[in-house]
């Protein structure tokens, strides 16, 4: 599987931007999708997940109640809805595609990340 996450830029604090995460190779639609952030000189953390199918999702309490995750899989694309966004928020956002968890070594495949900067 390939993942290429786009979406990302450059937005004031309270605005809104929308992530996508694409992918290509077998079948997307076997395989939970995660977005993960590495704010500068910080590890990477988890953000949220979403299950195969689209009908269980969870989110980190620093995002919850602020982003969305969906997933159409007719087009093999995961959407991260951020809303709400924070200057800490700034981050390289990474999607990453395996099993239904929260921990980087439960997923497989990875894209090549999209950076976000949320200006105060």
């Amino acid at each position: 599987v390939q993942l290429q996450a786009s979406g990302g830029g450059l937005v004031q604090a309270g605005g809104s931007l929308r992530l996508s995460c694409e992918a290509s190779g077998r079948a997307f639609d076997t395989l939970a999708v995660g977005w993960f952030r590495q704010a500068p000189g910080k590890e990477r953390q988890f953000v949220v997940v979403i299950n195969r199918t689209g009908g269980h999702t969870y989110y980190s309490p620093s995002v919850k109640g602020r982003f969305t995750i969906s997933r159409d899989n007719a087009k093999s694309t995961v959407y991260l809805q951020m809303s709400s966004l924070k200057p800490e928020d700034t981050a390289v956002y990474y999607c990453a595609a395996g099993g239904y968890y929260t921990t980087e070594n439960e997923f497989q495949y990875w894209g090549q990340g999209t950076l976000v900067t949320v200006s105060s």
